[in-house]
């Protein structure tokens, strides 16, 4: 299992990424239809290092992308950054990218 302190980190850094699209869009009340581009170009060296990974910023746009369309569908009510977190550490973190 992996440390809660890396899915702690993950979730905050999420958080972080979260605050700051909805500042960078305030005029639409944090409305972008394409939000995995603005998020990818933000998370690139934050998460790359986090997950102990090297991660395009495609990689990143497709993850966000599958992680969103996965928690819509098997946990709506489960808060996306928590949600990310636990995936994305799991799934670099203790079975190294796999």
């Amino acid at each position: 299992m992996v440390q809660s302190n890396v899915i702690e980190e993950l979730a905050a850094l999420f958080m972080e990424t979260g605050q700051n699209h909805h500042k960078a869009f305030k005029e639409t009340d944090g409305v972008d239809p394409e939000w995995p581009l603005w998020y990818a170009d933000y998370l690139h060296s934050k998460l790359g290092k986090l997950l102990k990974a090297e991660l395009t910023k495609s990689e990143i746009i497709y993850l966000l992308l599958t992680l969103e369309k996965k928690r819509t569908a098997e946990a709506p009510d489960s808060h996306w950054t928590e949600y990310y977190a636990k995936i994305l550490a799991n799934k670099y973190i203790t079975n190294n990218g796999e």
